[in-house]
């Protein structure tokens, strides 16, 4: 079967960030006009060479504002207290350990503190997890790997043979790089097996068939990744081959995204299928099964679809598009659907259940399979609940959990031996909590909470709507002291991402409670359109052509927080990181008379040269191709990179990015900051040397980048005036 690992509920659990208007808009003269921007070939940008990401001249100008940057913030007196609480939050020891359950019933975790700033792979049994000090075994100490053979690991996951999971495929990032190394993991001896698999670093994945064999994508050389970086080619290696000598099994084009091969297994840990994906583009696959004798047959579903779980035999599938099936049978995107596995292997034409179709205004955030149930997170106008449904013959039932109202809640570890789950429970003002439910009799036990990590007296939530420039009503939350004067004294910080269908969920954040909410700041989220906050036509109304959508519902957001008095220009700053810094940029050139701050994180910025750069080419599907004029029309229109013109009021801007960074180019963030003191404005950026696109290999990185983000935003926004 396919399990979920700890990863949805660690990111609920140990956030340390939350993330993760009654008119129409007419935008201000000062907005540039499509088509006149600046730098719109390689050949015309004169910051081309910031793309060389480790080149000497590169590197010096990043060192050159690094030191003027660290100077600026660290040299306020407010950034040492700020670090001091973000590091004694990100390292902090109560924090609920996300449980992941082995197939034997265990419970592992990846755990960093003080002692562990890398990180270690440890386990325990049920029973101790439930219990206030568990007993940990280690498993695998990252620091102490990385001080023995002097890297700079990264710790990225393991995948496990199942049922019994004795043998695994560590994934070892240098510095937090995308691309990684897997070496092959005895977990019962604790040591990497001598001789064992061992792949060099790339990007891609490899997971196993049985023991002796693995279903490998991975850089094998000249012609085998795709334009965006990731592999191209699907191969089956036994043990002792080389990456040469392993049998090709498929091979995509250059045009796609990535492929990549997994196995579908039942909850005995039986092989069920082998299956190999081929993303066309970042929305669109086309999913293919390896027969018994090696043969590759395209498998009948829809190109926008995933396969989300195993339960009892039956098939389980999300759609993202309106689908016919083989079957007749008409079906909705948002919908979830079953089929009999073996039957529809036979048949692809076997009738399909559905399971769940939600409403306009519903969404399904997290779907993983027990036993013998499927367990499904439903939102409801952004609210959780968790769902229980049960396989039939010609219909599915479900059950609601009985779990706190009014929250976000995430599915995370199921066993395989029984029915129990995981669920975490957290809301803004409502620290993080772990449930166990059994999803056979519905009973659920809280096993684990986080203590407060600021003082939420006084502090509510509200949601409101803002109208966008087409008349869409566009949800958003505040989280405030209840005594706010409505006068637009209030520092407000409004956070955004808006794209690739990913939600903005409430979440509870200590370090926004500690640096922002507690000391007098309101902190507001803008579900936008792009996102997934209601479902895939929710994200599919701010695609492509129509990605200026997205920016006028955050534009709108800010509108409305100004029109009701919550804040005003000289008090409001945003902030959002790779898309959502795109986000930013997209704020910055069409309405700096809106904020007076802006936090962008390791941003997309030079819109027309992003297919370009390292995974860029994979977004297309989101955004479109430059390289298609058409397509480069409405690109041009909101690049940030080509839209910043002299003139403006744009504030002075925080950026920051990460030389490890193999996902988003650090040349977007550096250019930004390039062009804008170009054109005289002042700006600070700061770039990470270790981190990946996370920016922040470890956490005292990551408590580093927290305290610079709200010193520069106490500057901007709580001074009077903002100092510059």
């Amino acid at each position: 079967m396919i399990r979920s690992s700890a990863a949805v509920l660690a990111a609920l659990l140990a956030s340390t960030s939350l993330t993760s208007i009654s008119m129409a808009q007419t935008a201000p003269a000062s907005t540039p006009v499509p088509g006149s921007g600046f730098a719109t070939s390689e050949a015309a940008d004169p910051y081309v060479w910031l793309e060389d990401v480790e080149g000497e001249r590169a590197m010096a100008w990043v060192k050159d504002h690094n030191t003027h940057s660290l100077g600026v913030l660290q040299g306020d007196p407010r950034y040492e207290p700020l670090h001091q609480q973000a590091l004694e939050i990100v390292q902090a020891r109560d924090r609920i350990p996300a449980p992941g359950f082995t197939h034997d019933g265990h419970i592992d975790n990846f755990w960093q503190d003080a002692e562990h700033v890398r990180g270690v792979w440890r386990r325990t049994t049920l029973d101790s997890y439930k219990t206030a000090e568990p007993q940990w075994e280690t498993v695998l100490d990252i620091d102490a790997l990385a001080e023995a053979e002097s890297a700079n690991w990264v710790y990225k996951g393991s995948t496990c043979l199942a049922p019994e999971e004795r043998y695994c495929l560590i994934s070892l990032s240098n510095g937090g790089k995308d691309a990684v190394t897997l070496r092959e993991f005895d977990s019962v001896t604790r040591s990497f097996v001598e001789g064992g698999f061992v792949l060099p670093e790339s990007k891609g994945g490899a997971t196993w068939l049985n023991k002796d064999t693995l279903l490998i994508a991975r850089d094998f050389g000249v012609g085998t990744l795709t334009n965006s970086g990731y592999p191209m080619v699907v191969k089956r290696m036994t043990r002792g081959q080389s990456l040469d000598q392993a049998d090709v099994l498929f091979m995509g084009e250059p045009t796609d995204v990535s492929v990549s091969g997994y196995t579908l297994r039942d909850a005995d840990g039986v092989l069920k299928a082998t299956l190999i994906n081929r993303s066309i583009d970042f929305y669109s696959s086309e999913t293919y099964r390896v027969t018994d004798d090696g043969a590759v047959v395209k498998l009948a579903l829809p190109a926008k679809s995933d396969i989300t779980g195993l339960v009892a035999g039956k098939l389980v599938v999300s759609l993202k598009q309106d689908w016919t099936a083989p079957s007749g049978q008409d079906f909705k995107s948002g919908d979830l659907i079953a089929w009999p596995l073996d039957a529809w292997l036979e048949d692809q034409a076997t009738p399909a259940v559905l399971v769940l179709r939600p409403t306009e205004r519903q969404a399904v955030e997290g779907v993983n399979a027990t036993r013998n149930t499927l367990v499904v997170a439903l939102y409801d106008n952004v609210r959780g609940s968790v769902r229980i449904y049960r396989p039939g013959e010609t219909e599915w039932t479900h059950t609601t959990l009985d779990l706190p109202q009014n929250v976000s809640v995430g599915v995370g570890s199921a066993s395989e031996t029984d029915d129990k789950v995981f669920v975490s429970v957290t809301g803004y003002l409502n620290p993080s909590s772990l449930w166990l439910a059994d999803a056979a009799t519905g009973a659920v036990d809280q096993v684990k909470s986080m203590p407060a990590k600021f003082d939420a007296t006084g502090m509510t939530v509200d949601q409101h709507e803002a109208r966008s420039a087409d008349g869409t009503m566009i949800p958003y939350f505040v989280v405030h002291k209840a005594d706010m004067p409505l006068d637009g004294s209030n520092p407000t910080l409004l956070y955004g991402y808006g794209g690739f269908e990913s939600s903005l969920l409430p979440g509870y954040s200590a370090t926004v409670g500690k640096l922002w909410l507690e000391r007098g700041g309101v902190y507001v989220i803008a579900n936008t359109r792009g996102g997934g906050e209601f479902g895939p036509r929710w994200h599919e109304a701010a695609l492509q052509q129509n990605r200026q959508r997205a920016h006028e519902d955050f534009q709108a957001v800010a509108l409305d927080l100004i029109a009701r008095n919550i804040t005003s220009q000289p008090k409001l700053g945003i902030m959002g990181g790779s898309q959502g810094g795109l986000f930013m940029g997209a704020m910055l050139t069409q309405r700096p008379d809106l904020i007076n701050a802006a936090v962008i994180q390791v941003p997309l910025f030079d819109m027309l040269r992003f297919h370009k750069l390292l995974a860029g080419a994979s977004w297309i599907g989101e955004y479109g191709n430059p390289d298609v004029s058409e397509e480069r029309a409405w690109i041009q229109a909101y690049s940030p990179y080509q839209n910043l013109r002299a003139g403006q009021p744009y504030p002075e801007v925080f950026i920051h990015t990460s030389t490890k960074d193999d996902r988003v180019h650090p040349g977007h963030a550096r250019k930004a900051a390039a062009r804008l003191e170009e054109l005289g404005y002042p700006v600070l950026f700061y770039e990470n040397t270790d981190g990946g696109h996370a920016a922040g290999a470890n956490l005292r990185e990551t408590a580093r980048r927290l305290a610079l983000e709200y010193t520069y935003l106490s500057r901007r926004l709580m001074d009077a005036p903002a100092q510059e």
